[in-house]
């Protein structure tokens, strides 16, 4: 029983956010989290803020809870967060601009390695054997064979 409750509090989630971060509000608190879900960690790289221990997640959610307080829609909180840290803090980067190359270079690349491989695979099934020696290399053959 003790290893099973050892292995249950193991696979919970770890949740980085102190209870000196959380706000007073339970609508703001929501709010504050459903956009550190949605926030990088610089360090980490693919953990959210919410998640991570790293000084810098820290910040970013206690500035996450500062715009929230002062008013800010959830949608000018990020865009905050943006125009001081770029993009790269998304965890979900927009669809737009310099980005477009990058969403659509993996399928780009699926495609044109899908089209070697076919090109390439059909290629070595039309080469068909040649049938037997030509006379010169049946009488160049012999001539070893002899020696």
């Amino acid at each position: 029983m003790r290893y099973l409750m050892l292995i249950l509090m193991l696979a919970s989630p770890a949740m980085a956010v102190e209870p000196s971060e959380m706000l007073d509000d339970p609508a703001l608190e929501a709010r504050a989290r459903v956009i550190s879900k949605e926030l990088r960690c610089v360090v980490c790289q693919n953990e959210n803020i919410d998640d991570s221990n790293a000084g810098i997640a820290a910040d970013l959610r206690v500035l996450v809870r500062e715009r929230l307080v002062e008013g800010d829609t959830n949608e000018e909180t990020m865009q905050y967060i943006v125009d001081r840290y770029g993009e790269y803090v998304l965890l979900k980067p927009t669809f737009f601009g310099s980005n477009m190359i990058l969403w659509l270079m993996g399928p780009f690349l699926l495609l044109v390695g899908g089209l070697g491989a076919v090109v390439f695979i059909r290629g070595h099934a039309k080469q068909e054997p040649e049938e037997g020696l030509s006379t010169e290399e049946q009488e160049k053959l012999a001539r070893l064979l002899q020696d």
